[in-house]
């Protein structure tokens, strides 16, 4: 439940150098259909990041594209489908969220697992993050959590990317800890795992300047 605000200082590290195009993953309630939407505006071949279901997404346009994708970078994210306990947990939050509950369902079961403990109190963040799902709203809330629902597993996907990847996440990320980033940078056959301490979800906010130079070390690696 993030907009463009999500890469602000990526792009203003990176964008000087690099044509940066922050894709939009709110208007289908697939990952195929999200994956073909990106696909079908962006060149013949690109370098892609991704963070959280941007990754999912990310991983997902590697799979129905993979000579398009250079190089793959993937941030805080995970790889595999979700299980029968996670579905209906997605198919009661989708109901609460319609019926007009999904401020409270973004503060009180969202938003806590953003951020690691010492940036757990930063307002700026925190009202960031409030007026970025509540500007996108129950509706792409509801598309979103459907997609993440029904994501297939990417297990063969990664394993059989062979361009240069980044796997990224905040040492203190409870939503996607570093063992699911271990066994990322595992299947894929040329990875560099990097662990960012002090950081949880969203260390693109939280670490901004290691995630710029991490980034900046795989857009030079040769593709």
């Amino acid at each position: 439940m993030c907009d463009g605000r999500l890469f602000a200082p990526q792009v203003d590290a990176l964008g000087t150098d690099h044509d940066i195009v922050i894709g939009d993953i709110t208007g289908a309630e697939t990952m195929a259909g999200l994956a073909d939407g990106l696909l079908a505006q962006l060149p013949d071949r690109f370098n892609l990041a991704g963070l959280s279901m941007g990754g999912i997404v990310a991983q997902e346009m590697a799979r129905k594209a993979p000579g398009r994708v250079m190089r793959l970078a993937l941030l805080d994210t995970s790889f595999g489908a979700d299980s029968d306990r996670r579905k209906a947990i997605r198919d009661d939050q989708i109901a609460r969220a319609r019926a007009g509950g999904l401020r409270e369902l973004f503060l009180t079961e969202m938003k806590p697992h953003y951020l690691a403990e010492a940036n757990s109190a930063d307002t700026d963040l925190n009202g960031l993050f409030l007026d970025m799902a509540m500007i996108l709203g129950p509706d792409v809330f509801a598309r979103q959590s459907l997609a993440l629902r029904d994501r297939p597993d990417q297990t063969g996907t990664l394993s059989g990317f062979a361009g240069p990847s980044l796997v990224l996440c905040g040492a203190e990320d409870r939503m996607c800890p570093p063992v699911i980033h271990e066994q990322m940078a595992a299947l894929l056959p040329d990875a560099d795992l990097v662990i960012v301490e002090g950081a949880g979800h969203i260390t693109t906010l939280e670490a901004p300047d290691a995630v710029n130079a991490a980034l900046a070390a795989w857009l030079a690696r040769p593709a």
